[in-house]
């Protein structure tokens, strides 16, 4: 198949591709390569698909719309991955602006090119996020998101409701996957994991933030790259004869769908850094600080109804993953 991943140049992004170029398929890669974090990192996350004579790269940023109109009028794919996005919690309340234009214009661009094109299933993600405080655990894609409680998580709920607009409207294959903390080799600089093993490795103290008393649902990279590709053939076809209320968040007539993908099982937080401790053989300095704005207590996953369509569950366990990751962290910076 000819496929388009957007975010090709980010973590998630970067592991599909390698996937789906091993299996033989025809990769378009884009991004912008902001600097929101190392863009050295997402080089050579590049530079590691140069491997594969079958992944092309383009750098465009989504909320080009007409470098947008361009990229899907040259091409005819089969599949789109739609993993390009603002991400991270804590920075949509410094820099609101860079959500609006790539998680809402951006998204928009990849619907319209969707639309045109007719693209045979458009697979995106979204979040854990939309949850926000919900306190029913675990979190179920039939469950009522409209209370966010960060511009992240609105920007990622209002990509579900435009995904259902045009797979209602035009007759799109939509299908939107909750993605729960994602973790393993080549990670993004911002996240937990490669904020504490590096602060470990260098003897720094690290922020803990809710005095540690948080927990989430680690999910590792293999295992959502996993879940990814067995989605891409699972295309909705709708419930045209259901009746209106009948329809859930993650149901409805239109052919578009909603998954969770994570490993469905909570870690604590204390937990995941000792982890860490053991993988490094270093001793972790914890700096213990209140609950940050935008943050949640917990997430947990519901996948019974991925695992019902796939046939996978997640494999990793925790110490493994982070074991690895800590191989990769010290190869790549040589420490």
């Amino acid at each position: 198949m000819n496929i388009l991943i957007t975010g090709m140049a980010g973590f998630i992004g970067h592991a599909v591709a390698r996937r789906l170029a091993r299996e033989g398929h025809a990769i378009v890669g884009i991004d912008n390569l902001n600097d929101y974090y190392d863009v050295a990192l997402k080089q050579a996350r590049l530079a590691d698909l140069k491997a594969f004579d079958n992944v092309r790269f383009e750098c465009i940023d989504l909320a080009d719309g007409e470098a947008m109109q361009r990229l899907f009028a040259g091409e005819r794919f089969d599949r789109v991955v739609h993993l390009a996005a603002q991400a991270g919690v804590r920075y949509s309340l410094d820099n609101p602006h860079a959500y609006v234009q790539s998680n809402l214009v951006g998204h928009l661009n990849v619907l319209e090119g969707c639309r045109h094109q007719q693209v045979g299933h458009l697979v995106y993600a979204s979040s854990s996020s939309v949850y926000g405080m919900n306190p029913k655990v675990p979190f179920d894609t039939r469950d009522p998101v409209d209370h966010p409680i960060s511009l992240y998580a609105a920007t990622k709920k209002s990509n579900e409701l435009m995904g259902h607009t045009y797979a209602h409207l035009y007759g799109i294959p939509m299908t939107g996957l909750r993605f729960f903390t994602v973790y393993g080799p080549w990670g993004r600089p911002d996240m937990a994991l490669f904020k504490f093993t590096r602060a470990i490795l260098e003897g720094q103290p690290l922020p803990v933030y809710n005095h540690g008393e948080l927990s989430r649902d680690f999910t590792y990279i293999d295992d959502i790259v996993e879940g990814v590709v067995r989605v891409l053939d699972v295309v909705p076809g709708g419930h045209a004869e259901w009746p209106q209320e009948a329809t859930t968040p993650d149901t409805a007539r239109a052919p578009f769908t909603l998954y969770n993908i994570g490993h469905g099982s909570p870690v604590a937080l204390m937990d995941f850094i000792r982890a860490i401790e053991r993988a490094t053989g270093k001793t972790a300095l914890c700096d213990f600080q209140p609950m940050q704005a935008g943050d949640v207590v917990q997430t947990w996953a519901d996948t019974e109804a991925l695992f019902e369509v796939t046939g996978y569950r997640p494999q990793m366990s925790v110490d493994e993953g982070v074991a690895r990751f800590v191989d990769w962290y010290r190869d790549f910076y040589q420490c």
